[in-house]
């Protein structure tokens, strides 16, 4: 009896930002690899969760949500999508039962996709099913993708059938990574993107968006990895509050990033974390390059 013959591609998740592109991943992956909050635009890199067995590797993008740039931030963002579009085998395009019809600027960048595009209506574990067929008889008319599937990517509903059908399109192919590798990105990320979504989840306005981390040091020994952390801000008055009175506010931030750590790294975690303004970083070309949005 002959081998199966193994297949290997890429799969980018995309979408308007909130639509649960990321939980997405996390769901297909069997791992938590992208931060998950509430606010929009969480997501700033196009991030590569590898899912592996001996007869197929897909290697799936989470993806910033597609908004219109108004920062050269949101333009490195935007790029992380095109790329990912541009050697994509499946398109993954997340909408949700919430959707407002506002998806005109992501339609654009999918109708000249030579790959099939699946549309996925997300979050229908909140509607009714006269809601979810009318969402789904939206998308028939007004996009014809090769496929539609409503699922639940919060408890895994409809996941089966669509692990199923990326299966079906994924071309024969050897492994693009060796089969232990679960992501492209190194651990430093991992630690920036923990100690990030703390700051999503502990500050309001625009606090979260005016932040980045970079991790300055990662030291692993026996029995602990000591970690020092940098959170830039753009203004002074952000690094007031981003501190708290008496440090309480970055004390809190630095607990539940510290607790994330030694749970992903099985290990002790001594997390340092303090906070220096950037001016403008958002817009200036040599910052981003060093926060990684820009290549070098």
């Amino acid at each position: 009896m002959a081998d199966t013959p193994h297949k290997a591609g890429f799969v980018s998740i995309v979408g308007k930002p909130n639509v649960g592109k990321s939980t997405l991943m996390n769901a297909l992956v069997g791992e938590k690899l992208s931060i998950i909050t509430s606010k929009a635009q969480t997501t700033r890199h196009r991030i590569m969760g590898i899912l592996n067995s001996d007869d197929f590797q897909i290697v799936y993008s989470d993806t910033p949500g597609i908004i219109k740039p108004q920062y050269a931030l949101h333009e490195s963002m935007m790029g992380f999508v095109r790329t990912s579009l541009e050697d994509a085998d499946v398109i993954l395009f997340v909408t949700d039962i919430y959707e407002k019809h506002d998806e005109e600027d992501v339609i654009k960048r999918l109708q000249h996709a030579k790959v099939p595009v699946l549309l996925l209506i997300n979050k229908i574990d909140q509607a009714t099913e006269e809601e979810v067929n009318e969402k789904v008889a939206y998308w028939k008319e007004h996009m014809q993708p090769t496929e539609i599937h409503p699922i639940s990517a919060l408890h895994n509903f409809g996941l089966e059938q669509l692990f199923a059908r990326l299966l079906d399109y994924l071309p024969e192919h050897p492994a693009f990574y060796p089969k232990d590798e679960l992501t492209d990105k190194p651990e430093r990320f991992f630690v920036s993107e923990m100690i990030r979504e703390k700051i999503f989840l502990n500050y309001k306005k625009e606090i979260p968006y005016s932040c980045e981390v970079v991790v300055e040091e990662f030291k692993e020994e026996e029995d602990i990895i000591r970690i020092r952390a940098e959170i830039s801000v753009e203004r002074r008055s952000q690094k007031g509050i981003v501190i708290g009175h008496k440090g309480e506010a970055l004390k809190k931030v630095g607990t539940q990033a510290r607790l994330d750590m030694e749970n992903f790294f099985q290990k002790k975690i001594f997390l340092d974390l303090y906070v220096r303004v950037n001016e403008n970083w958002r817009t200036d070309q040599k910052l981003l390059r060093r926060f990684g949005y820009r290549e070098e």
